[in-house]
């Protein structure tokens, strides 16, 4: 298991970009896939995007499929999440996620503790 620190959230107008990253530290980043989830205010946690184990494969929530783009670096232990083009309801808490295994699965092991992105003018 890891530990996840995410950060880069912040205050943002529509139509704005901001890139989210998220440290981990502990054994087994780098083979396992990793995930990006994020809760509205009032609402549930919901699934934004994942990336396998060697960030050759990702999918995406449909509702920012073609705005953000998720990627990672195992050598910096790093995982992104690139969000452009964005939009009042992209606004909420982020939190990066480790999944059990190397292919995303929604299995999730460790969760980091959000950053907060609010999208207004």
């Amino acid at each position: 298991q890891v530990q996840l620190v995410e950060s880069g959230g912040g205050l943002v107008e529509p139509g704005g970009s901001l890139r989210l990253s998220c440290t981990a530290s502990g054994r087994g980043f780098s083979t396992s896939a990793m995930a990006w989830f994020r809760q509205p205010p009032g609402m549930e946690r919901a699934f934004v995007a994942a990336i396998n184990w060697r960030g050759i494969r990702a999918n995406y929530a449909d509702s920012v499929r073609g705005r953000f783009t998720i990627s990672r670096d195992n050598a910096k232990n790093m995982v992104y999440l690139q969000m452009n083009d964005l939009k009042p309801e992209d606004t909420g808490t982020y939190y990066c996620a480790q999944n059990y295994g190397a292919d995303y699965s929604g299995r999730l092991a460790a969760w980091g503790q959000g950053t907060q992105v609010t999208v207004a003018s």
